[in-house]
């Protein structure tokens, strides 16, 4: 059994990134981006309806405050304001999620935070006080070995670790900086034989050609990869063929 992200509600205003539409009728866990480094109250709403309607678990994907560079700069925040921003990020997505009649189940860091985090002891205790902060013991999504992780299990929280199915690994299992070359996988194909690794396997081959160990309960494709609902279509199609289950972990 694996669950199925996605980076979702990545617009703002008349801007739009992510076809959430079509991402929705395949994904069983939406990453709702919270207004930090994209998504409004509106999209932020109409993500949640949709997410509600079809059965799909609601995630908040928090961030850095950087609409400009899309959460993906690095950025120095001290721990208590990043846990702040963290929990008001929450704050506000649970306004819509539980108007469409869910709540938010899970936070997943964005971005730079999300990188930061796997390293940053100190970060990552910022995002994990923030999501106590809001209220509730929500799970938290991120790399496998993180600090995150690390800071989630040590704060009572469940830590849940997942894949990416459109990103190069390091020989370490870390993630392959995006301003490196190769760093996002467009190939259909390999994404697709990427995730039926990370899911049966538990492995995926590394940039440098090595096998990396990666078990995760959760696997991303991201919303923002070009021709990405189709992508995720094919990789569920693909898994269930295999006989992988499909479901939330939330």
């Amino acid at each position: 059994m694996i669950d199925l992200n996605a980076d979702l509600g990545e617009g703002f205003g008349r801007w739009a990134l992510t076809d959430d539409d079509a991402l929705l009728s395949v994904v069983t866990s939406a990453n709702v981006a919270c207004g930090f480094h994209a998504g409004d109250p509106s999209v932020m709403r109409r993500v949640c309806d949709l997410a509600v309607e079809r059965g799909v678990r609601i995630g908040a994907q928090v961030s850095y405050r950087d609409l400009a560079g899309f959460g993906r700069r690095a950025m120095d925040v001290p721990a208590d304001e990043l846990a702040a921003e963290v929990a008001y990020q929450i704050g506000a997505l649970r306004v819509f999620a539980q108007a469409a009649g869910a709540d938010v189940a899970y936070v997943k860091p964005h971005g730079a935070l999300y990188n930061r985090t796997v390293h940053d002891a100190e970060q990552a205790r910022a995002v994990v006080a923030g999501v106590r902060l809001a209220g509730g013991a929500l799970p938290v999504l991120g790399l496998p070995g993180s600090r995150l992780l690390t800071a989630a299990g040590e704060a009572g929280l469940a830590g849940v670790p997942e894949a990416f199915a459109d990103r190069a690994y390091t020989a370490r299992g870390t993630l392959v900086p995006r301003r490196e070359a190769n760093s996002v996988v467009t190939d259909e194909d390999a994404v697709v034989r990427r995730a039926l690794g990370f899911a049966v396997q538990g492995a995926v081959e590394a940039a440098d050609g090595t096998t990396v160990a990666v078990a995760a309960r959760s696997l991303c494709v991201h919303g923002d990869t070009p021709n990405a609902a189709r992508i995720a279509a094919r990789v569920r199609e693909a898994l269930e063929t295999s006989g992988v289950g499909i479901g939330a972990f939330a």
